[in-house]
């Protein structure tokens, strides 16, 4: 790959975060339409980005900018145009290595994809983790590897939509009154589930079981994984109204064997290595073919 210009900046790649591959995601957002965009006045979208003699209009990083949802439209802005850069260069290196007269597209793969594929399998090394590697990584990392916390719940629900104020009021103080009433009697709660609770754990008295982060709503699931042992002091608010919450039971997850953590380890630092050789491959095609007007709009993103 030679070694890197100095002073030359890193190109940071956004698709190795999707699910698709690489090849996926340079072809995906590929427009038939892309050198039309929005015209004023006759005139065709202005272009502050290009690659070699290839011009990224305006119009073209506005469309790609639905695929890159931001908190700023300026960070939004970047990474599309960023996306766009890597597809061009990846484009242009495929052109120049001449590989779309040596690639058969099939099993429905556009022929684009196809090159772009072969083109990263031919010039990117897809380097396993060793045992070592895997097992340093292990030793390294402990607080990472353990079976999941979990709780043993009993709730009260006091139904209320999330859009009816006035009946969210109400659920509330029932489940405040109940929470006053279930401190002097606690043996009570399975009656004041089947009486007064509008989940169907209510029939056995408000048992939800033993629960794992991510099983519940996420709203509920945050409040009750921060609670001890016991009846909880205040009503559990949800998208269902509030709960009255006993935690009976709290078991914090057992670590992993190694065994058990080995593949998920391999896969991790697989998708790393393989991220950082890609990283240093879009450099050396950053270098080959001149990137402008990238650096500006990365900086008004800040």
């Amino acid at each position: 790959m030679g070694e890197r210009k100095p002073g030359s900046r890193e190109l940071p790649i956004t698709v190795i975060d999707s699910g698709n591959s690489v090849a996926q995601e340079a072809h995906a957002h590929h427009h038939d339409d892309a050198g039309e965009g929005p015209r004023t006045l006759g005139q065709a979208a202005p272009s502050y980005l290009s690659v070699g003699d290839t011009a990224i209009s305006e119009a073209e990083i506005a469309r790609e900018m639905q695929f890159h949802r931001a908190m700023k439209p300026e960070q939004s802005r970047a990474d599309a145009a960023r996306a766009l850069v890597v597809r061009e260069l990846l484009r242009r290196e495929v052109e120049r290595l001449g590989l779309q007269d040596e690639v058969d597209a099939g099993g429905g793969e556009a022929v684009e994809e196809a090159c772009i594929r072969v083109l990263l399998e031919r010039e990117v090394e897809n380097r396993v983790p060793s045992e070592d590697d895997c097992l340093r990584y292990y030793e390294q990392n402990p607080e990472r590897f353990h079976a999941p916390d979990r709780i043993r719940l009993r709730h009260i629900l006091c139904g209320a939509a999330a859009d009816d104020v006035n009946g969210r009021f109400d659920a509330r103080a029932r489940a405040e009154k109940m929470i006053g009433e279930l401190k002097l009697q606690p043996h009570l709660f399975a009656d004041f589930a089947l009486r007064h609770s509008d989940c169907p754990s209510k029939e056995e008295g408000g048992d939800l079981g033993w629960l794992e982060r991510g099983q519940t709503t996420p709203e509920f699931d945050r409040q009750v994984f921060r609670l001890r042992e016991g009846l909880a002091a205040f009503p559990v608010e949800s998208r269902w109204g509030y709960h009255v919450v006993c935690v009976d039971a709290i078991a914090a997850g057992e670590k992993l064997a190694f065994d058990q953590a080995r593949a998920r380890i391999s896969d991790y630092l697989e998708l790393q290595v393989r991220q950082r050789e890609l990283q240093l491959y879009l450099q050396t095609l950053q270098e080959r073919f001149e990137v402008r007007g990238l650096a500006e709009i990365e900086a008004e993103a800040g």
